[in-house]
């Protein structure tokens, strides 16, 4: 969320490892207001453009939002030696207990991005039922469900000279500026010389973490095994011609479960979906994620099952062409 546009206020959440997670908090106009939780994309932050647009939408509906700033994205390094990664869930479970505990008639809708949306879905998945109540429903866009075959699209052909070689950059430096106040915590010559995931998570993410390597790692942060687990409401929003996620790592919206509907459309690339005319666009998959949560809040179609099995949403659609 870009600094100034929206009015909110910082607040710093200890985690149980002695670190810390920072949250933006936009507080809504009254107690008992709905409130929205977004999850931001890898080596994004609350500044991000669909954070910004997701607030605006929250503010104008009369919502609260937080953003939780995955740990080193929030604009000061955190603590321990680790970072963040894709299957990371322990930080979001605490914060939604949080936010759960503050308000126990809470009705709290979360939207998670890229990497957020897997971190989301993992985690609905792994608390299965035993998800707090207040957690009402979910909306997720541009997942990398199967995280193997997204690194290895983004491993190769154009994708690795421009989008991975910007993630890279990010990397190196937070690697460097880690390294400063912990010497040796990995080798800091091979991050220098790594140009792909592959290699970064083999060398950093893998072993910082707990996995084997870095084929353990996609395998076990995958958020796809998970999704047959999922029991709130739930709205997945992917595009066909996403560069970051293959189509084939894309679920079968036939074999999701009643309560979670897919909408693939045809063009929207990685978090890039638009409408209206091209010399006014607007954000497509932003307002649909809160059309979504508000209709489940309002419980005009009961669930995201009776939306699907109504007709009300198709499992492939997307913004206007």
């Amino acid at each position: 969320m870009r600094r100034g546009a929206i009015a909110s206020r910082r607040e710093r959440v200890a985690t149980p490892d002695g670190d810390f997670v920072d949250l933006d908090c936009l507080d809504g106009p009254a107690p008992g207001a709905p409130l929205l939780l977004v999850l931001h994309g890898l080596e994004g932050s609350c500044r991000s453009h669909y954070m910004h647009g997701l607030f605006t939408l929250a503010r104008e509906a009369g919502w609260s939002a937080v953003a939780l700033n995955f740990r080193s994205c929030s604009g000061e390094p955190n603590r321990l030696a680790r970072f963040y990664h894709s299957g990371d869930t322990d930080d979001l479970d605490l914060v939604v207990r949080l936010l759960a505990g503050r308000e126990p008639d809470a009705r709290i809708g979360a939207v998670g991005i890229s990497l957020g949306g897997n971190v989301l879905l993992k985690w609905l998945g792994e608390r299965g039922d035993a998800a707090p109540p207040q957690m009402r429903a979910a909306v997720t866009i541009s997942t990398p469900y199967d995280l193997e075959r997204c690194a290895r699209t983004l491993d190769r052909g154009i994708q690795k000279v421009t989008y991975t070689a910007s993630f890279m950059r990010s990397f190196r430096q937070k690697v460097l500026d880690k390294a400063r106040a912990f010497p040796g915590f990995v080798d800091v010559a091979a991050v220098m010389r790594a140009r792909t995931f592959a290699e970064y998570d083999r060398i950093v993410t893998a072993p910082l973490h707990g996995f084997a390597d870095e084929v353990d790692y996609w395998r076990r942060a995958s958020c796809r095994p998970y999704l047959a687990r999922v029991c709130r409401p739930t709205l997945l929003i992917s595009a066909l011609d996403d560069p970051f996620v293959p189509p084939e790592a894309l679920p079968d919206p036939a074999a999701l479960p009643p309560n979670i509907v897919a909408e693939f459309s045809e063009r929207g690339g990685h978090v890039g979906f638009v409408e209206g005319p091209f010399w006014r666009p607007r954000a497509w998959a932003e307002r649909r994620a809160m059309q979504f949560l508000s209709d489940v809040f309002e419980e005009r179609h009961g669930s995201a099952g009776a939306l699907r099995a109504s007709g009300g949403l198709g499992a492939i659609s997307g913004p206007p062409t």
